[in-house]
Order: C-alpha cells, then structure tokens, then sequence
C-alpha cells in the first residue's frame, strides 16, 4: 500500500470516528480553541470532575468539555483532569487546544501510553503530533535508560495498537447508548473488522521488515501490539505467529501472559479446548455467571501455568469470580 493510502485510509477512518460519535449521540459542532476559564467555584469536589470524565467516557464531549471549564482553574494541577481535559479537546476537533494541554499533562510524568490512546486519535493527523511525539518518546527514554531504541518500529507499532483500540472503544460507546443490536453498532462492528484487517496487513509488513518486537528494542507497550493485533484476527494467523512469540518470551523478550492469552485463544477458534484457562464466557441461561472454557487437560494446567509464571488456576478463577 502506497503512502498516500495509508494517510488517506487514516484520514477516512478519523472522519468515520468522529462522524459516528455525532450520529450516535448529537451533532457535536467544532468550538473554538478555548478561552481562560471562568472563575471557578469556591470548591471543587471529586464528583465534579468524576462527572466531567463519566460524560467524556459516554462520547457526550460539548457537556464533559463544559463541566472541565467550570472547574479547571482549581484542579490544573491534577494530572490526571488535564489530561482528561485534553482527551476531550481532541475529540471534539480541537486538535491545538488539545496537544497544548497534553504537553502541560505529561510534562513531568510522560508515558508512551499516551500515544496509544484512543481519545488521541484524531491528533495523529494534526501538524503538531509528529513534534509531541518525537519529545514524548525522549523524555520516555531519559526516564528509563533508552527503553526504545528503535524509535521508528516502536512509533509504528504504536500507531497501530492506537488504531486497533479506536473501534473497540466507539462500539463500546454505540452500545451502552443504543443497544448491541443497533444498526449503528452492526456497521461499527463492520468497520472495526477491516480496520484490524488493515492493521493486520501493516504488521505483518512490519515484522517482514524488522522481525518480531521484543521489549528491549521497542519497549513493552510497543512490543505489546503485535500480541493485541493478532489477537483479534484468527486462528490460521495467531497459529503462524504463536511460535515466534513464544521465541521472544523464553528470551525474556515477550509477555508470558499474553502469550497464554493468544494461544489459548488460538485453540479456541480451531474449536480446541484451551490449555491455560485464560478465556472464560458468560451464559445468559445462568444468568451473569462467568463459565471458563473447557480444558485441554485439568490435571495439567496448574504445570503448565507455572512454567510461564501465571498463578494456579484456581486462585485465578477465585479472584476473577469464573467458575469452571
């Protein structure tokens, strides 16, 4: 795929995005950067701003964006709402306004997660981003002792898990707003499958050229997407790239326990019971009790969690509330 397409495909899926938040909730019309904010109240509470970040994770943005102003002068010290802030900016177009709050959000705590966040998207495409970006992953890396070496891979592949999470989250929104059998929610579902198709293809292209991404040449959240990708693919994928992962995590390179998750999931989709025990399901005729998948062997799976580090079976299933 030529540059100029995967830009456009990019631009496409932002307008998408943000199209669908207007169609699921209400026309959101772009708003001016913002100006100081008003004086605040005398006192500002947590449910203030709880109620501020609850609207922004109900894709209500003009109301969230509303309820930050009022209190922003005596909470800008709170990392967490300038950040929440920002993430509000950004979906509501407002791209400047945006990035000027993330630098003064992460300036002393930065973080590549960050840049794997869904509410960011739309800032990938705005001239400023590559900027953010690139200072980001310097700070990131005079915290951590160079952490990511390979800049260039570890900004590919963050990219992607950003791309890869986007619909998750919009589906999520569609339907909690509407319902899971909402035309809105089938074409959402749609759209999120040829994204991972799209982000997939990229991937793979990557790891043609670089090889599989260990942590000491990314970082871990870099490293992290091929296992998020591929993860939501399928089995005749996950069973191509299974061993390569499995190379990385004995070298001290990969997550045992995501490697557990995709193989276990592997075995799934080939209609195989699973070996670790990691994937469980909810059966509506017994109301909301989680059920775990059936067992490769029951009398095995403690040994063979062990070997990867994950706890016994059964201290896992207590502390999640799954019952075999």
């Amino acid at each position: 795929m030529s540059g100029t397409s995967k830009k456009n495909n990019g631009i496409i899926l932002v307008i998408v995005i943000l199209w669908t938040e207007s169609v699921i909730l209400f026309a959101q019309s772009p708003l001016p950067p913002p100006p100081p904010p008003p004086p605040p109240p005398a006192e500002v509470n947590g449910s203030q701003a709880g109620k501020a970040d609850s609207l922004l994770q109900a894709g209500r943005i003009s109301l969230a964006l509303e309820e930050y102003r009022k209190i922003y002068n005596q909470c800008k010290n709170d990392r967490e709402f300038v950040y929440n802030y920002a993430c509000a900016l950004s979906r509501s177009g407002q791209t400047d306004s945006s990035l000027y709050y993330l630098n003064v959000a992460v300036k002393n705590e930065p973080s590549v997660s960050v840049l794997t966040d869904p509410d960011l998207l739309a800032l990938r495409e705005s001239k400023g981003w590559e900027e953010f970006e690139n200072d980001l992953i310097s700070s990131v890396n005079r915290k951590t002792g160079n952490s990511i070496k390979d800049i260039a891979y570890a900004k590919s592949l963050l990219k992607l898990l950003c791309q890869e999470e986007s619909l998750f989250y919009e589906v999520g929104i569609a339907v909690r707003n509407l319902g899971p059998d909402s035309p809105v929610v089938t074409a959402l579902r749609r759209l999120q499958t040829w994204q991972n198709e799209k982000n997939l293809a990229e991937l793979e292209a990557l790891i043609g050229s670089n090889g599989w991404p260990e942590i000491s040449q990314v970082g871990r959240q870099s490293a992290s997407a091929a296992f998020y990708v591929i993860q939501h693919s399928n089995a005749i994928t996950q069973e191509k790239y299974i061993n390569l992962f499995g190379d990385a995590c004995r070298k001290g390179e990969g997550n045992w326990q995501q490697y557990a998750l995709m193989f276990d999931r592997m075995r799934m989709n080939q209609n195989k019971p699973q070996r670790f025990g990691t994937h469980h399901y909810l059966d509506p005729s017994k109301g909301s009790i989680n059920e775990l998948y059936p067992l490769e062997d029951e009398s095995k799976v403690d040994e063979w969690r062990r070997e990867i580090g994950l706890e016994p079976l059964d201290d896992y299933l207590k502390r999640s509330g799954i019952r075999k």
